[in-house]
């Protein structure tokens, strides 16, 4: 499963080289102004701004749209859904299919939310795409204090999703070769897919089971005493990034409070 395999960046580029709190502390500062906003504006500009910071990543856009369109198609497929199946057509009408009305109001309404959605998924994708785990990790019981034992736990599981990617890669060569297919049946492809997912959840029990027993029997977590090997610091640059999602968000409500289009979540 590709969905599964993690993103590598280039590691000289100016977001990988970045603190992963600063990281992360840019991307909720995104998130709450996103969140806070109901409005298309303040998502376009926030999505457009992340969309420029692209070359800056050290991600490939090729090997970043095979990993997220699952999730994009879901943000579309939910904005398409609130579109169609509004309570109320607000506005004239934009689109008349024989008994189907959809109302301009409502249809910028429904892509305004597709671009919030979007927008929101790219913020945390780039911000947990271009760290490595073990650098999440360290900066987690650095930066924020967060519990080693609960931050390495993180860590092993993130480990264990290219495990999982090339067992589920398994499992469906293993059902092919046994001649399990579901043709050009969309309900048997369904049922087919759905006990692969089950077995892969089952293996993925299975194992963090076995580590966790593992580590325990390794005495990790025993004492609280422990020293980083590795040491994260916040510099310029990191306070910079959060400096320039402050900027980013402030600036799109901003924008959107000038054109007389913002509509916040609260009010």
């Amino acid at each position: 499963m590709q969905l599964l395999t993690p993103l590598v960046p280039e590691a000289d580029a100016p977001l990988a080289r970045a603190n992963p709190v600063a990281k992360l502390a840019a991307a909720a500062v995104l998130m709450v102004a996103l969140f806070a906003s109901l409005d298309g504006v303040t998502a376009l500009v926030i999505l457009a701004g992340l969309l420029a910071l692209l070359p800056w990543t050290g991600l490939r856009i090729r090997d970043l749209a095979a990993r997220s369109w699952l999730v994009g198609l879901a943000a579309i497929s939910i904005a398409l859904f609130n579109t169609i199946f509004a309570a109320e057509q607000l506005g004239p009408t934009a689109i008349q299919l024989g008994p189907l009305r959809i109302g301009t109001e409502t249809l910028v309404n429904g892509l305004g939310l597709g671009v919030r959605l979007l927008a929101i998924v790219l913020a945390g994708l780039l911000a947990t795409a271009t760290t490595q785990p073990t650098d999440m990790v360290d900066a987690l019981v650095q930066q924020l204090r967060v519990s080693p034992r609960f931050a390495v736990g993180v860590l092993a599981a993130l480990r264990l999703l290219p495990i999982l990617s090339r067992e589920w890669q398994v499992l469906a060569m293993a059902r092919r070769a046994r001649g399990v297919d579901a043709g050009r049946s969309p309900i048997a492809a369904i049922r087919l897919f759905a006990g692969q997912l089950l077995a892969i959840l089952v293996a993925a029990v299975r194992r963090g089971t076995r580590l966790a027993l593992a580590m325990e029997a390794r005495g990790f977590g025993a004492t609280h005493c422990r020293t980083p090997a590795r040491v994260q610091r916040m510099q310029g640059p990191d306070w910079a990034w959060i400096g320039a999602a402050l900027l980013l968000g402030a600036g799109a409500v901003g924008l959107s409070i000038a054109l007389g289009t913002w509509r916040p979540l609260l009010g």
